[in-house]
């Protein structure tokens, strides 16, 4: 359990120092290189869910706020079974990434309206502004920076729906909690599967054998 504990800390001070930077030191929409062409530091905010898709207005916004504070308990309630019934390293570092994903979600979209200012594309955010925070409890936007534009050019015309479209592969911005909860669920789904395909070599080789018919293996029916 204190591995995994320790495994949100790290993640969750990371994630929280490089938003608080980004907030503070960027104006909205502005970009820096930090990979030629192939990445960027790009802040923008978030009011949904990961990798900028949005979920139904200020009702959506405080629904999804609140079912990623019930998915983190759940995640905890997991991570503390888990530990009691030995699970394996890997299980417990995969459940910890996802959990400490989710918890850095929820600070911005707790508490980011109610300690910054509103960020702009001519103005910086401030911390604590005299006048109060930009947002209501539940209501923040989460701060996203990391954009990796690998792939860039023109959709083949055979394709449906998009032929000829210009497209941009991995066009979201994401954060460092994004990759957190994705590198843990992918860990976790792979680590389910090994362990099925374990469990079933297990069962086949400890598959008992049929009995041999009575009157002895082999035996000849004609000849007795």
């Amino acid at each position: 359990m204190k591995r995994a504990l320790l495994i949100v800390l790290l993640v969750l001070v990371a994630d929280q120092a490089l938003k608080v930077w980004v907030k503070l030191h960027f104006y909205y929409d502005s970009a820096i290189s930090i990979l030629g062409d192939k990445g960027y530091l790009h802040f923008i905010e978030n009011r949904g869910m990961a990798f900028g898709m949005e979920f139904g207005g200020d009702v959506g916004k405080l629904m999804l706020t609140l079912f990623r504070i019930i998915a983190v308990i759940v995640i905890l309630i997991i991570i503390r079974r888990s530990v009691s019934k030995g699970a394996s390293t890997w299980t417990i570092v995969s459940l910890a990434l996802i959990m400490a994903g989710a918890l850095g979600n929820i600070i911005d979209s707790t508490f980011y309206g109610l300690i910054f200012s509103e960020s702009t594309p001519f103005q910086k955010a401030v911390l604590f502004p005299p006048g109060g925070g930009y947002a209501p409890l539940f209501h923040g936007a989460v701060v996203d920076m990391f954009y990796f534009p690998l792939w860039e050019g023109r959709l083949p015309d055979w394709l449906p729906f998009w032929s000829g479209q210009t497209a941009v592969f991995f066009r979201p911005v994401f954060n460092l909690a994004d990759a957190s909860i994705t590198v843990g669920m992918v860990f976790f789904i792979l680590l389910q599967r090994q362990q099925g395909r374990r469990v079933q070599e297990v069962t086949t080789d400890t598959a008992p054998t049929p009995e041999a018919p009575e009157g002895g293996a082999g035996t000849d029916p004609a000849a007795q």
